[in-house]
């Protein structure tokens, strides 16, 4: 059974690189893409929906880079080869200043009807989408074993992040999501809890 076994195994090497997937990266990637059918879809069903022109422009920029992302990763794991060009940059069109502290504001609920929806639910469908796939494609990065699908999940992962951020930033902008702070002595204390690493004696150097 043991020689069986060893036999049964084979390296990349032998496997021809469209072939080149482990079943754990098979059904990662599988959950990643198909969170991408959602988000793209999510992009296109609220898309109407949508009021403030800012909100859409952000919209339709992240909704052309997720496309192309879709396909450059759809490509890479069907052929396991490099895709037709590298994963590029997204750079967001937003300035990097929060708003912070607290304003009383109604209480967030559920809505009861779908003409109640506005420009911060749509807002925050689309980061929660950001979100998801972020996590997922982090989680399927760390144990690809095909290595050109390893580095276009891995190269995806800061753009989900700035389009997230993107979004968290029009939302704080606009009053959707506020950003509460310590107090300065809370905060000057836990800045200070933590002091510098040293190397431990046992280690080398």
């Amino acid at each position: 059974m043991e020689n069986q076994f060893i036999n049964q195994q084979r390296t990349s090497e032998n496997i021809p690189m469209s072939m080149n997937h482990g079943a754990h990266e098979v059904l990662d990637v599988h959950e990643v893409l198909s969170s991408s059918i959602g988000a793209l879809n999510t992009f296109v069903i609220l898309r109407p929906h949508v009021q403030d022109p800012e909100l859409l422009n952000i919209l339709d920029r992240q909704y052309a880079f997720m496309l192309d992302e879709y396909n450059i990763t759809l490509e890479a794991f069907k052929t396991g080869q490099d895709p037709s060009h590298p994963t590029r940059k997204y750079n967001m069109q937003i300035g990097n200043d929060s708003k912070y502290g607290l304003t009383p504001s109604q209480p967030k609920k559920p809505i009861t009807a779908s003409n109640q929806i506005d420009d911060g639910i749509i807002s925050s469908f689309l980061l929660s989408q950001h979100k998801v796939l972020a996590t997922g494609k982090t989680a399927a990065a760390l144990e690809a074993t095909n290595p050109v699908v390893r580095r276009v999940l891995q190269d995806s992962v800061p753009n989900c992040i700035e389009m997230a951020y993107e979004l968290s930033l029009y939302q704080n902008k606009k009053g959707y999501y506020q950003v509460p702070q310590l107090s300065t002595q809370d905060m000057q204390t836990m800045l200070n809890m933590y002091g510098q690493a040293e190397k431990a004696k046992d280690m080398p150097n």
